[in-house]
């Protein structure tokens, strides 16, 4: 596929015209990430913003005392590192590959020079970082008000959106990784999933499949209206 096509199928930049594509190109930088290869740590000055084309991508935060909390999970087709784009400020988090990835690389100066000429670009963006600040916001919700039942009822329903009842799901991340990205250890989330089970909530199919049996209480458990006994 042609590179200008590659970017085209991006949804960051849909609905742009051929020439647009073709300076897109004309900057771009094709890049391979291997797994666990670092793609920016905190503080790093922000030279541009990645897109993922394929493979997965953790943005997280460490604390003092080395602890991870995963802030998001990407994968294809989504953007990250663009706030300092705009910002022209320092990464405020780490990227890291979870597996063997290829990224598009724009860098802060060409992007930002295509942008005063071409001003769909950043109606583009600011659509794409509304939509991730909503998420963002919800994470925020989930640690601070949810207890960590309600936190993985919510992953799970997000994960079944879309398939019929009594669906199974997989997830694609470890459970260390999920109790990271849920603000728990993996012992906790360990103890919660087999209270889901034995609750009639879910029952697992293998290391990583899990079927959902009761989306109703899933929800219920997410939104607050139930507790797990």
């Amino acid at each position: 596929m042609k590179l200008t096509d590659q970017i085209a199928a991006i949804p960051l930049f849909q609905g742009l015209s051929r020439g647009e594509y073709e300076d897109l190109a004309m900057i771009v930088v094709d890049q391979v990430i291997r797994r666990g290869q670092t793609i920016f740590e905190e503080g790093d000055e922000g030279s541009g913003f990645y897109v993922i084309l394929s493979g997965r991508v953790k943005i997280f935060k460490l604390s003092p005392d080395g602890k991870e909390q995963i802030l998001h999970i990407l994968t294809t087709g989504e953007p990250f590192g663009e706030v300092p784009v705009f910002a022209g400020e320092k990464f405020p988090a780490h990227a890291q590959a979870m597996e063997d990835s290829r990224v598009f690389f724009f860098p802060r100066p060409a992007f930002v020079d295509l942008v005063k000429k071409t001003p769909s670009l950043a109606l583009n963006m600011l659509a794409v970082l509304s939509r991730r600040l909503r998420k963002f916001s919800s994470l925020i919700e989930d640690l601070s008000l949810k207890e960590v039942p309600g936190r993985l009822a919510a992953y799970l329903v997000y994960l079944g959106e879309g398939k019929k009842g009594g669906s199974e799901v997989t997830l694609e991340i470890s459970k260390n990784q999920l109790a990271s990205l849920l603000g728990t250890i993996p012992e906790t989330l360990s103890r919660i999933l087999a209270k889901l089970t034995r609750e009639g909530f879910i029952k697992p199919n293998g290391p990583r499949q899990i079927q959902l049996l009761d989306r109703k209480g899933l929800e219920e458990l997410a939104s607050g209206e139930r507790r797990l006994a």
